[in-house]
């Protein structure tokens, strides 16, 4: 295909090679896509019926499920399609809308992360000050900042990747619309724009990392100098569950993307 306007839709990966293996695909990624639905579902529904939950915590809470749920909707729905279906298409206009919607939620996850972050630090380090540094107002303030700045990434994002051109086929090696892979059938040579949005991106991604660290360095001091072991637990057993989130959200997206190409492989990827 010469250029990325004769393509009409793309050819994402099939799950398996084998109708009993994309059935027994189908069943895995709607079991999953279930369990995950429901227990973002309940925290949703736990922190806005539940008034004793009210809190800065658990509103930001409410937001990251709406991002977990969201990325979920965004792609899995499309591959247990195909799965059940036997089918490999996404329309043009529908690869570009899952692109956007992803990078949107995922990066509005990745923002609300040191926001959590810093209500954790104003928790155990100024609990005096707590009322007046996250105010319902200030959370509001911050929840937007973080939805709107996701917004502005992923059309970004979106554009940069839909304007070059395309040469290379419509064969994308991943189940859904991603980035690197529709970078790959490119026959673009702005190098130097593909740069600057990885430069920006890697920035953006390294300032709130190093936000969370510096925040939680500041946390363990406060909670080594809790004169009791039970107040120590109690404030470190608070931050633990976020910590698990940060972890699991860095480690897991420095795997997917950061690795080397000499180890990347379609089997890999789609794990």
């Amino acid at each position: 295909m010469s250029n990325s306007s004769s393509i009409s839709h793309f050819l994402l990966l099939a799950l398996a090679d084998t109708r009993q293996l994309q059935l027994l695909h189908f069943c895995l990624f709607l079991g999953i896509s279930l369990a995950a639905l429901l227990g973002n579902g309940l925290v949703i529904s736990a922190v806005a019926c539940g008034h004793h939950l009210h809190s800065p915590m658990f509103f930001f809470l409410l937001n990251l499920a709406l991002t977990d749920l969201g990325s979920i909707l965004t792609t899995v729905p499309k591959a247990v399609h195909n799965s059940l279906w036997d089918t490999k298409t996404i329309s043009y206009i529908g690869c570009a809308a899952q692109l956007f919607l992803f990078v949107f939620f995922i990066s509005a996850e990745y923002f609300l992360l040191p926001i959590m972050c810093y209500d954790r630090y104003v928790s155990i380090c100024k609990p005096l000050h707590y009322g007046t540094f996250l105010g319902s107002r200030a959370c509001a303030h911050m929840a937007a900042a973080a939805w709107a700045s996701a917004f502005l990434y992923a059309l970004l994002h979106m554009a940069n990747t839909f304007s070059l051109p395309l040469c290379q086929g419509n064969v994308l090696r991943q189940f859904f619309c991603e980035i690197p892979h529709i970078f790959k059938l490119s026959c673009s040579k702005s190098y130097l724009r593909e740069f600057g949005v990885s430069v920006f991106t890697t920035s953006l991604g390294l300032g709130c990392f190093v936000f969370i660290v510096f925040s939680y360095v500041q946390i363990f001091r406060a909670v080594l100098r809790i004169a009791s072991e039970q107040g120590r637990h109690k404030a470190f057993f608070t931050c633990l569950p976020h910590l698990a989130v940060v972890s699991l959200f860095l480690s897991i997206g420095t795997f997917a993307y950061l690795k080397p190409p000499s180890i990347s492989s379609p089997s890999l990827d789609l794990a």
